[in-house]
């Protein structure tokens, strides 16, 4: 048996550290509003720990980001350096239908006439249904 602890750190700090979230304290409201999952199991303090192996899942912009945590981390250091303590497991972003390229009347270039406006909004309205 090793006499070391096994490697623990705050929740929102490592969010923090591995640049997530712009603030420590919207790492810690993330967490604080039940928005993050450990291992699948909902994590509701900010002080919860982590230890390297963890997923985490949780809501960033618009999508739902699953983290697999690789390294804790000592600062909050640069980009590469924050993108080393962790591999992404989230699913490909969906790429947005382009609408206008959708439209074979306008051909994007230049401003589209009015009649070009109303045939993008018909496809948009169609695209909706």
């Amino acid at each position: 048996m090793s006499d070391q602890p096994a490697e623990k750190l705050r929740l929102d700090k490592w969010l923090w550290y591995a640049r997530f979230f712009k603030t420590r304290t919207l790492a810690a409201s993330i967490v604080g509003g039940g928005n993050v999952r450990i291992n699948g199991m909902l994590a509701y303090k900010r002080s919860a720990t982590i230890t390297p192996g963890d997923v985490l899942t949780f809501p960033k912009d618009d999508h739902i980001r699953v983290i697999q945590i690789d390294a804790l981390g000592e600062r909050r250091g640069p980009a590469p350096e924050a993108q080393a303590l962790y591999t992404d497991l989230s699913p490909p972003e969906r790429a947005p239908k382009d609408l206008i390229t959708a439209n074979p009347a306008f051909d994007g270039k230049g401003r589209p006439t009015k009649r070009d406006r109303r045939q993008l909004d018909l496809s948009k309205a169609r695209h909706l249904e």
